[in-house]
């Protein structure tokens, strides 16, 4: 018989480091994959189990068997914690602290805590926003990923990023991102609005936003800090939206900080 926890790491694909201390998920951006969190992977190993995913549909995680809304991506992070047999301190960055929010609405018994790093309550907020979002399957679609990447990539961090950490955001998009799990994806945070429901998140928050992070911005991560019971609010200096590749020394001493304060409480 095949071993459960064998299966769910078959169909998503996971990268671990560190043997000890409690267990971190990391979930990545929309256009993103477990690369994103090499950083995390490497300086946080010495002081937990830190696990980052390919989001089913993306990168080396096999296609959903159908289409996947904001709950089935949840229930897949929430299948990847049961897999590991202990609740899970979630790390999400943009629409992963999306997904780690339903997460903790739906299976809070999984979630020890969250951080939530350049993320919102969802695209579903603006309309604008949430059509941007849905045209964006197309914009793949026409574009392929490599051009796809080439055009968004550069956006997601500071003007002052160093080119090589612009190269390896736009490489990692390049290999993350393809169809149909992206417009999956993309429908999913089109149709999220969650601030409803932040009230009922029982988890502790840490909420992180990059000061010059001008894709979610400052704005939605104090909507987030404002709405959960919980939360200790961070900015992180000359950072944009992904804070934790661009300034990750700042931003790993922040979850340690966390972790620190939530598994001693």
């Amino acid at each position: 018989m095949t071993d459960p926890a064998t299966a769910v790491r078959g169909r998503v694909h996971v990268e671990e480091a560190g043997t000890e201390g409690p267990l971190l998920l990391c979930l990545h951006g929309i256009g993103s994959s477990s690369a994103a969190f090499a950083p995390q992977l490497e300086g946080l190993a010495p002081y937990a189990r830190v696990v980052a995913w390919d989001a089913p549909g993306y990168a080396k995680s096999s296609d959903p068997e159908g289409p996947l809304d904001l709950d089935g991506f949840a229930d897949a992070a929430a299948e990847v914690i049961r897999s590991y047999g202990s609740p899970a301190h979630v790390l999400g960055v943009s629409w992963g602290g999306v997904i780690a929010l339903r997460l903790a609405a739906r299976h809070p018994a999984l979630v020890a805590s969250l951080i939530l790093a350049d993320s919102s309550a969802g695209s579903g907020t603006d309309g604008a926003k949430a059509a941007g979002m849905r045209a964006r399957a197309e914009e793949l679609a026409s574009l392929g990923p490599r051009a796809f990447a080439a055009r968004r990539g550069p956006r997601l961090v500071s003007p002052d990023a160093p080119a090589a950490l612009v190269e390896r955001v736009v490489d990692t998009m390049a290999t993350a991102v393809r169809l149909p799990g992206y417009g999956y994806a993309a429908e999913a945070m089109a149709g999220a609005d969650l601030r409803p429901e932040l009230s009922a998140v029982t988890a502790p928050a840490l909420v992180v936003c990059g000061d010059r992070d001008t894709v979610t911005g400052v704005e939605a991560s104090q909507v987030l800090a404002g709405g959960l019971h919980k939360t200790a609010y961070v900015i992180v200096k000359d950072a944009g939206h992904l804070a934790n590749q661009e300034q990750p020394e700042r931003f790993n001493a922040w979850v340690l900080s966390h972790l620190h304060i939530v598994t001693r409480s």
